[in-house]
């Protein structure tokens, strides 16, 4: 099931996940898939994202990272985009430092429009380009 969520090219939920784990084997079942997820989870190999303002109670899945990235979820198109910054991670490193804790994993959404759903909508307001320099999509 591991690699069924490191080849896909976005974020999938358990449904979809049950959908093409069948592919591979039609004998996989619902109770089969939840139990690989809990378990891939305490494993630390995935990481479970609540984009609920998406799709209501949805939760979906993706392979863990070496990197936190932060999840920008457009409202209108449902598009996840993954993006890094040294900001960030200075962030996290302060917040460590200042309440000495040891940050293990770190999860952030943000949700709004994405640059093309916002041309479509004439509503440009110019915070991404801004932030550019600060906030790079995630190439991996």
């Amino acid at each position: 099931m591991i690699e069924t969520i490191q080849e896909a090219a976005g974020h999938l939920d358990a449904a979809t996940l049950l959908e093409r784990a069948r592919k591979r084997d039609a004998q996989i079942d619902r109770a089969t898939v939840y139990r690989t997820l809990e378990l891939l989870k305490k494993l630390r190999l995935i990481n479970e994202l609540d984009l609920m303002h998406l799709t209501g109670r949805k939760h979906f899945y993706e392979a863990k990272t070496t990197v936190d990235q932060v999840h920008l979820a457009c409202f209108q198109c449902g598009r996840i985009e993954e993006v890094t910054s040294p900001l960030f991670d200075r962030l996290k490193t302060e917040i460590s430092r200042q309440n000495s804790f040891q940050i293990r994993e770190v999860r952030l959404e943000a949700g709004g429009l994405c640059k093309a759903c916002s041309a479509r909508n004439g509503k440009t307001d110019g915070i991404r380009e801004k932030a550019g320099a600060l906030v790079a999509p995630n190439r991996q």
